[in-house]
């Protein structure tokens, strides 16, 4: 039987973080990470497109954890030990740099996730950290203070361990019969399918909009994409990461309101297109958008309004007007199901946060086995929250470890 120092099952991002921040801190220690796949890193490899969308540009603690539907109120100290400027230094003294898009969300300079991960593989060769991959977790136990690990291949031995093996339902099972409790996982981060007339031919077309789940106290706002399928964006997204729960529970089937003109009520919009009417009598209605709507959004809208198409602004009547004003505000769309977004496929649920350490990221319910990354009941909307957790996370375990 193999013995080690620290063994970190799971060679994910979390994972890494880890183990290169526990030798840096010992390079004495003998430390392994086993990984059930060919391939570690891959989660890291098709984040952000390919990118890796390492971090995002928020540097207050207290904004920082609102990012959070489950994890807000735990991660609020960890954060004021290690967030985001620590993991942009972390990454610079290792000669990459990032750069922030005009929405936060940070990369790479180099716009290739491949950089990340020749920065964790060189970083384990440098500090002798050895890797195995084909590992897959059956049977985990503590003997007379030490970590007992069986794979489906080999046996090893540990003094101290890390589960950083994300959403992985064997690992929970292993965990609660070791007395864990687990909340169970259901999908967060995901797209509506919606299909709506109005919508049909937009594929494509974003515009700024607030969203509500009617019969729900759910909302959000920011950029809404149609899609062939629905509604995506960070709006559509933001409301599955805070609606995760309650909407699995409706069976993603449900209603949302739509407001294209977000901070804009119905009866104030209303009184817009009364003055624009007067202004532009002698136009078209469809001729020229209106509020800086994408011109197909506002031609549909229009259209949904009982508004023909060569129709003049001077011979809209009241209840055209009032039909115009409902779609452009308090738009009504039924989703039928939900789509994965991409292949960052992110669950709520995991361990239960009660029985952790949140300075440590130690079991409460036994000695030396540590927790980083989603394997924990931690999630956050889209834009680099979920890695921030895992580098957080992952530096406070690797220094309670060594």
């Amino acid at each position: 039987m193999d013995n080690y120092n620290i063994i970190i099952v799971g060679g994910g991002a979390a994972g890494f973080f880890t183990a290169i921040n526990a030798a840096e801190n010992n390079p004495e220690l003998k430390i392994l990470i086993l990984e059930r796949g060919k391939e570690v890193l891959t989660k890291v490899r098709v984040s952000g497109g390919g990118r890796c969308n390492v971090t995002h540009a928020e540097f207050i603690p207290a904004e920082l954890v609102k990012r959070y539907p489950r994890g807000e109120k735990e991660l609020r100290g960890p954060f004021h030990k290690f967030m985001t400027g620590d993991t942009i230094g972390w990454f610079e003294e290792r000669g990459i740099e990032l750069k922030t898009e005009e929405d936060g969300r940070m990369f790479p300079v180099s716009d290739s996730s491949q950089t990340i991960i020749d920065c964790f593989k060189r970083e384990c060769k440098r500090l002798n950290i050895e890797i195995k991959n084909g590992q897959s977790l059956k049977k985990l136990s503590q003997q007379n203070g030490e970590w007992r690990i069986e794979t489906n291949t080999d046996n090893f031995s540990s003094e101290k361990i890390m589960l950083a093996t994300g959403s992985n339902s064997k690992v929970w099972n292993l965990l609660q019969k070791m007395g864990h409790s687990i909340v169970p996982a259901v999908p967060s981060l995901f797209t509506f399918n919606i299909r709506d007339p109005r919508i049909e031919n937009l594929a494509g077309i974003a515009s700024d909009a607030e969203v509500k789940i009617i019969g729900e106290n759910l909302e959000s706002s920011g950029p809404l994409l149609i899609t062939h399928w629905g509604m995506s964006g960070p709006a559509i997204l933001k409301l599955s990461a805070w609606g995760a729960r309650e909407l699995n529970k409706l069976k993603y089937n449900f209603k949302i309101n739509v407001n294209w003109l977000p901070g804009y009520s119905e009866n104030e919009i209303l009184d817009l297109l009364k003055e624009i009417k007067f202004a532009n009598s002698k136009q078209q209605v469809t001729k020229r958008a209106q509020f800086e709507l994408p011109k197909r959004l506002w031609q549909s809208l229009v259209s949904s309004s009982r508004i023909k198409t060569e129709i003049k602004w001077a011979d809209l009547n009241k209840d055209q007007l009032m039909n115009l004003s409902k779609q452009l505000t308090s738009a009504i769309f039924a989703v039928e199901g939900k789509s994965t977004f991409k292949e960052e496929f992110v669950t709520a649920g995991g361990i239960d946060l009660k029985e952790v350490n949140f300075k440590t990221f130690e079991s409460k319910l036994h000695k030396n086995l540590y927790f980083a990354g989603e394997i924990l009941n931690i999630d956050a909307i889209t834009g680099g929250f979920n890695f921030q957790n895992a580098w957080t996370g992952g530096y406070l375990a690797a220094q309670a470890m060594s």
